[in-house]
């Protein structure tokens, strides 16, 4: 079962998309902070993918992206945001893809499935 842990501080998207990730039968863990993000991956880095929230109190999105793609290399991260125009930002080229934040969470399932799937081939 593939691992993802989701990095979100708006607490009632970070049940969701645990809720939508967890039913379609991923194993997945999920924290409010970068911070804690890291802790968590420091401890037990068995993650195979990871969601991160641009925009966080703290160490951003972006920041984690570039400190998880140094420390943890076999991390697939997807960045998700409310904001298109990060996608043109330099620093965002660290992830492995750029989800824009919807109600629907079927690109963002496409998206995880096919870094996964990549992961087999």
């Amino acid at each position: 079962m593939k691992r993802v842990l989701i990095v979100e501080d708006e607490k009632n998207l970070r049940l969701l998309i645990e809720e939508e990730l967890t039913e379609s039968g991923f194993e997945v863990k999920s924290t409010g902070t970068a911070e804690e993000a890291l802790e968590i991956l420091s401890t037990n880095n068995s993650f195979d993918l990871m969601t991160i929230d641009i925009e966080m109190k703290g160490m951003n999105g972006l920041e984690l992206a570039g400190v998880v793609r140094k420390r943890f290399p076999n991390v697939k991260i997807v960045l998700l945001t409310a904001y298109t125009h990060y996608k043109h930002d330099l620093s965002s080229w660290a992830a492995d893809a750029y989800v824009v934040k919807s109600p629907d969470f079927s690109e963002l399932k496409k998206v995880i499935e096919s870094l996964l799937r990549e992961d087999l081939d």
